[in-house]
């Protein structure tokens, strides 16, 4: 069960090819996107270039709310590595019809070439998301999706780039639109040839029947996903954040002209703040939450995300309006570096709160429906984008409020959205608290916790009665852990509520005698069946007492399941009774069912405890 670097994925051909392609489909979409736009704001008045920016950010989502349902159900239903080769090779005539269409300045054409690479991204989006679970192991999507974030966010960032410079060259007589061809033509023959390494991804349902009205089969999956709700919330959490980073992406060009009074290449230094802001948010994922799927870091984002919302708004309501300044200009004038450093925090923080929200939904979704969900969540998403495109169209144009000002508004917007997703799924804030108490407050360190299967049934001893010691333990496996506790340790109103709210529910079993509780038994027994991972929380460790709640039919009962039993040993640095300061997490030697009595099981525990306290010493 040992944990590796994300970035070694990027070694492997069920992952590097993947994200190649990644990279070129989104470098190409924002290259020509961000030429459009910085076309608009810089060589249209103002009013008209706020409109043409939000009214062609809105036409760029609406394939995905066309088109996603359909998408995900191509992705279940068909090879997902055969249909990315295919998308991919539609890409080569849609670059080429968009740089005619800049080419002639014809601005209905040019949107409408908009709408063709956003249709390409709509279908892309869901056989990607849904592709990796099939080529990725459970404890590497987490590092997995980190790295194609950040990816996506550095094709896009090289895009927007690209499109920025190649705006400034689109002069009479400039060779612009030449080169804004030949980059998109060379990527997506580029992005063509890492399609084709791509390994097949079999189809999970490759008899489903593809229903063509969009709409029936949309309110079919949002049925589905809403019994969910880990899902669906995801779901909406997720469709919440791209309609932030819209707000904020999209008026960088008019934020950059008439706030701060800069040139194109500040326009370029803003979008690297805020793009290198979430591929770094998205990369530090894996680390913080040690590989596992938790919505633990998901609320640190949103609140961050809020913060740095705030601080950009509030200074640059503050900054003193240059006019036509480039680089360095802007660099020098009061109040700047707080602007780039408020930017930069925006998309650390975003990035720390999409990547956990996508794992959990690929990890969570039904197989047979997991393209279809992933193409849901895109519809929400274009749906919130475009309903804030609008908005912003009329705070901007009508209302006359100003960018800042709207910075501000989105950013308490984001503070009370994330409260809401927060009380309608209590396992988001349990999953915080907890990744709090054991990172924070408790600094679990673990040691040897390969012993542990990664996918296989087995059954975990641990001593401690202190109702902290499942959380920590609950935090720090990366597989998902279902507790056998006492009765008496139930009791305790923390514990019961964060493993209800935040997990699979506990098994109870009585507390005089354990195999007097036939039902605790019986649910045992099935979740072993099923591969689960089991914690028995024991009473006591001393070998010469053996508890009453482990009686001799229990071993009979153990070694019927036939799966191994590791101790797991809870040590704290201050002291036993306290588990904080610096907590040590460390499984010992599997031991096998066969044969075994319940002094095995306390005599194998306490002999694992007293040699970790002689390495501690």
């Amino acid at each position: 069960m040992a944990r590796q670097n994300q970035f070694q994925l990027l070694r492997k051909r069920r992952f590097l090819p993947l994200f190649l392609t990644l990279i070129s489909i989104y470098f190409n979409s924002n290259l020509f996107r961000n030429a459009l736009l910085v076309i608009f704001a810089f060589h249209l008045a103002k009013a008209e270039a706020n409109a043409l920016i939000n009214l062609a950010t809105g036409l760029y989502l609406l394939p995905f709310f066309l088109f996603s349902i359909t998408a995900g159900q191509l992705a279940d239903r068909y090879d997902k590595s055969k249909l990315l080769k295919l998308i991919k090779l539609l890409e080569m005539p849609i670059v080429l019809l968009g740089a005619f269409a800049i080419y002639i300045s014809n601005t209905p054409l040019s949107f409408f070439v908009l709408f063709l690479l956003a249709s390409h991204e709509a279908f892309y989006s869901p056989v990607r998301y849904a592709i990796m679970p099939q080529h990725l192991k459970r404890q590497e999507l987490m590092g997995g999706n980190g790295v194609t974030q950040m990816g996506m966010f550095a094709g896009a960032l090289g895009g927007a780039i690209a499109g920025t410079l190649i705006a400034d060259f689109m002069k009479p007589g400039q060779h612009g639109v030449l080169y804004l061809t030949l980059i998109m033509l060379l990527i997506a023959i580029f992005g063509y040839l890492s399609s084709r390494a791509i390994p097949l991804a079999p189809p999970v349902t490759p008899h489903l029947k593809i229903n063509w009205n969009p709409a029936k089969q949309t309110l079919q999956i949002l049925h589905q996903s809403m019994k969910n709700p880990a899902i669906f919330y995801s779901i909406i959490a997720s469709s919440w954040f791209w309609l932030i980073s819209t707000t904020f992406s999209a008026q960088l060009p008019s934020f950059t002209k008439n706030t701060l009074g800069a040139s194109e290449m500040v326009v370029t230094l803003m979008i690297c703040c805020l793009t290198v802001g979430v591929a770094l948010g998205s990369l530090i994922c894996e680390g913080l939450s040690k590989g596992r799927i938790t919505f633990g870091i998901v609320p640190i984002g949103g609140i961050g995300i809020t913060l740095g919302g705030l601080g950009l708004g509030f200074s640059a309501m503050e900054f003193h309006t240059l006019s036509g300044a480039g680089i360095t200009e802007f660099l020098r004038s009061d109040g700047s570096i707080p602007i780039l450093l408020y930017t930069v925090l925006v998309g650390f923080c975003g990035g720390i709160y999409i990547v956990p929200l996508y794992t959990i939904i690929q990890d969570r979704a039904e197989k047979q429906l997991r393209g279809q969900i992933l193409a849901l969540s895109n519809m929400f998403f274009a749906l919130f984008v475009m309903l804030v495109c609008l908005l912003n169209i009329y705070l901007l144009d009508i209302v006359k409020i100003t960018i800042p000002q709207l910075f501000i508004f989105t950013s308490i917007l984001n503070f009370l959205t994330l409260a809401f997703i927060c009380l309608k799924l209590p396992e988001l804030l349990v999953h915080q608290i907890t990744w709090i108490y054991s990172n924070l407050l408790a600094r679990v360190r673990s040691k040897n916790l390969e012993q542990v299967p990664s996918k296989e049934a087995a059954l975990l001893i641990c001593d401690s009665t202190d109702y902290r010691a499942p959380l920590l333990i609950y935090d720090t496996l990366p597989r998902p852990v279902r507790f056998i506790l006492s009765q008496s340790l139930y009791k305790n109103k923390v514990l019961r509520f964060s493993l209800n709210q935040g997990g699979t529910p506990p098994i109870i079993y009585a507390t005089k005698e354990m195999t007097e509780d036939n039902l605790a038994l019986a649910e045992i027994e099935k979740s072993a069946q099923s591969g689960e991972l089991l914690c028995l929380m024991l009473d006591q460790i001393a070998p010469s007492q053996p508890s009453n709640n482990l009686k001799m039919p229990l071993n009979e009962f153990l070694r019927h399941l036939a799966i191994p039993i590791i101790p797991l040993i809870i040590q704290s640095k201050k002291a036993a009774s306290k588990l904080s300061g610096k907590v040590f997490l460390t499984a010992g030697e599997p031991l096998s069912s066969d044969n075994i009595t319940h002094q095995d099981l306390y005599r194998t525990l306490y002999q694992a405890k007293s040699a970790s306290i002689k390495t501690k010493l």
